[in-house]
């Protein structure tokens, strides 16, 4: 790739839009680990936490689906404004007011007007980079985009949070993530001088350009496929937690371990998004996907409720097989360069089914364990994981490059 367009595979003109989306994705997270046993803790039952979340999710969902399709009619910049609207909204209504008033019915709605807006930030960016990214570098432009939205939301977040409630307490924690998600929009919509062109033509082209997000799916099979298996890829990041510390306790693995191990996962899942990105550009996305992907992730979840019989629960077995997973579920990552170049036109709307793949684990994991924990147990849990991501392979398979693509490349006819 020509160098005076990228700087390590991210396309130079949006640079200043990547680290806006950590700074941006690291006050969004912030509250990930505490928030559910912080309300616990303040008379709020399990069901009730769970209920909050699951709102959450719902929101998250839709504006997951919706963001690809905005960034196209409305223009990215516009897309990711408006995300940044809700969350603010959405904050000042929780924290401010929700929360003060110990009322469940204030807290959903206004927990799920924050959700709104991270997908509408962060996955419009997506659409952004698959329109500045030369082809060849594809992978490597979303990989590293994997890396800032995961070290935010996961890794730095958390960080943050643990010295954020020493020293500013539970409520005023929530109040600063107002600053770093401003701080992260100053970044990707003020110093970033790049702009996304929207489209240009009336209300009725608007809207039919949204319902693209829909019919897409029925035009291009191979991108309902890539949704699938988009789901399939972190179902088990968000089935895990509600079950597997409590599997893993039956072999003296305390919740404080298990949360070490949890966080090392996702250091092993933010590096191999930048070398997996690299990957699947040199080997083929799809090639990737299936493999690592699939295959790797499928071997390595199963290993993770099997090592702790095999080894009495030994914790470093355990870590470097969750490192291993970590690993494995970022080779999904060319998906995002995969998907959007299945079709000519219409980016916006092949990621936008994408993007509705990467919201909807937020139910789908929990709804599983829900659905089976009682009758197969937690082994038998894991077993269902695993099977999708074998699954997961098989889908990839027909997700083939359409004839205008060579290696990776469009042809130049």
């Amino acid at each position: 790739m020509n160098h005076s367009n990228a700087i390590l595979g991210m396309p130079r003109q949006i640079i200043w839009g990547y680290i806006g989306i950590i700074i941006f994705m690291m006050g969004d997270g912030l509250e990930i680990g505490w928030l559910s046993p912080w309300l616990h803790g303040h008379g709020f039952s399990v069901q009730e936490t769970s209920l909050l979340f699951s709102a959450y999710g719902v929101a998250v969902a839709v504006a997951s689906w919706l963001s690809g399709v905005f960034a196209e009619a409305l223009g990215g910049k516009r897309t990711m404004m408006l995300g940044l609207g809700f969350y603010i909204i959405g904050t000042i209504c929780f924290v401010g007011f929700a929360i003060p008033s110990q009322n469940l019915a204030l807290m959903l709605p206004a927990y799920a007007l924050r959700g709104l807006g991270y997908p509408l930030f962060a996955y419009s960016f997506l659409v952004w980079i698959s329109y500045r990214s030369e082809q060849k570098s594809l992978g490597a432009a979303v990989g590293w985009f994997w890396f800032v939205f995961t070290g935010g939301l996961n890794v730095l977040g958390a960080l943050y949070s643990i010295w954020a409630i020493e020293h500013l307490g539970h409520i005023n924690t929530l109040w600063s993530s107002l600053f770093w998600v401003v701080l992260g929009g100053f970044f990707t919509l003020v110093l970033n001088k790049d702009t996304l062109p929207s489209n240009q033509g009336s209300s009725k082209e608007k809207l039919k350009e949204i319902l693209k997000g829909f019919t897409i799916m029925n035009d291009e099979p191979k991108v309902l496929l890539g949704g699938i298996v988009r789901v399939i890829n972190t179902t088990a990041q968000f089935a895990f937690p509600v079950f597997l510390p409590i599997y893993l306790s039956s072999f003296g693995i305390p919740t404080s371990k298990w949360l070490a191990v949890w966080s090392t996962i996702f250091v092993g899942n933010i590096i191999f998004n930048l070398i997996f990105g690299i990957v699947g550009d040199k080997i083929g996305w799809r090639n990737t996907v299936m493999y690592f992907g699939g295959i790797g992730s499928g071997i390595s979840v199963l290993l993770m409720g099997y090592v702790p019989i095999w080894t009495d629960g030994n914790i470093v077995l355990l870590t470097i097989v969750g490192f291993s997973w970590g690993a494995f579920i970022a080779a999904y990552v060319p998906l995002s360069a995969l998907i959007p170049s299945l079709v000519k036109q219409d980016k916006g709307a092949a990621l936008s089914v994408l993007n509705l793949g990467a919201g909807l684990p937020v139910f789908v994991g929990p709804m599983i364990v829900y659905l089976f924990i009682g009758s197969i147990q937690a082994i038998g849990v894991i077993w269902v994981l695993a099977i999708l991501y074998f699954i997961s392979t098989i889908l990839t398979y027909f997700i083939k490059m359409p004839k205008h693509m060579q290696n990776g490349e469009y042809e130049t006819t």
